[in-house]
């Protein structure tokens, strides 16, 4: 499927301001699962210098550095693609162990996506509960069972709901809410496959629908390593395994570290700002 994607983010303020050091997470991971055939990155105002970085996921961010002030300040991120179809998982053969906890010892550069999300490194309690809950039942402990079975509590626990301003929430606050928008149902997602020791990470990007909504948002779902099948989307706001409508902009352990902008501005206390946003995916 091929599509074209224009993001555009316009920054307004009251008064002139110095525009910090930005960075830029807008351009689409290039893979067996998406393959990036062009990409544009546009900022207004012109008086700046751009440095293009790598993560230590290996996605692409741009590092953008202002001179002069200005009382606006635009991006414009135009990305061409073409997203391949993926393959079902509880179809195929794997020759791997898949019963939990994962081996995954051997892989020292996976030991950190299974560490808890909490600042000191613990697991959400609500997260350890609900993980336990997913396993009873399951046949051998299967990861994909348990992922199966673990997206339908979610599913039935929390209601999807959009919520554009504010950080990812913990899983004890989007279980004891039971609302939550999709990164805080990534975060769910990331921290229980994490008490039971798969390897998971925050994924930021876009989904197309088939009937498109009235405004087009960034999406956030949940990739999980699985021996033999490397690491794989999950939606918990969808139908689970990520399909060819998602396009991955970036993935990290840190939901914060994939935000589209991350940046700031000097200017007087109490100044007004605006932001407006537009994604169009033909």
């Amino acid at each position: 499927m091929k599509k074209k994607i224009i993001h555009t983010l316009v920054y307004t303020y009251e008064i002139p301001v110095t525009l910090d050091n930005h960075l830029i997470c807008l351009k689409p991971r290039s893979n067996n699962f998406q393959k990036l055939s062009n990409f544009e990155l546009k900022i207004y105002p012109s008086s700046y210098s751009i440095f293009p970085l790598l993560s230590e996921n290996g996605d692409d961010i741009f590092k953008v550095v202002f001179t002069g002030s200005t009382n606006s300040f635009t991006i414009k991120a135009e990305s061409e693609i073409e997203t391949k179809i993926h393959s079902d998982l509880y179809q195929l053969k794997n020759d791997y162990d898949l019963s939990l906890p994962l081996k995954i010892e051997s892989n020292n550069s996976l030991i950190g996506f299974i560490n808890g999300w909490f600042p000191n490194g613990q697991h959400d309690p609500a997260a350890i509960k609900i993980a336990q809950e997913a396993l009873v039942g399951i046949n051998n402990n299967n990861v994909l069972d348990f992922l199966y079975q673990l997206i339908e509590l979610i599913k039935d626990r929390v209601k999807y709901t959009p919520r554009h301003i504010g950080h990812a929430w913990t899983s004890g606050r989007t279980l004891s809410e039971r609302v939550g928008s999709c990164r805080d149902l990534a975060i769910l997602l990331m921290e229980t496959c994490r008490c039971v020791g798969i390897p998971s990470r925050f994924v930021s990007g876009y989904q197309f629908m088939d009937e498109p909504p009235e405004k087009y948002e960034l999406h956030a779902w949940t990739e999980v390593y699985i021996p033999g099948f490397g690491w794989r989307g999950f939606d918990p706001t969808g139908s689970g395994l990520i399909n060819h409508n998602y396009v991955a902009l970036a993935s990290s352990s840190n939901s914060e570290l994939v935000a589209p902008v991350r940046g700031s501005f000097v200017g007087p206390s109490k100044l007004k700002s605006e932001l407006q946003w537009n994604i169009e995916i033909t």
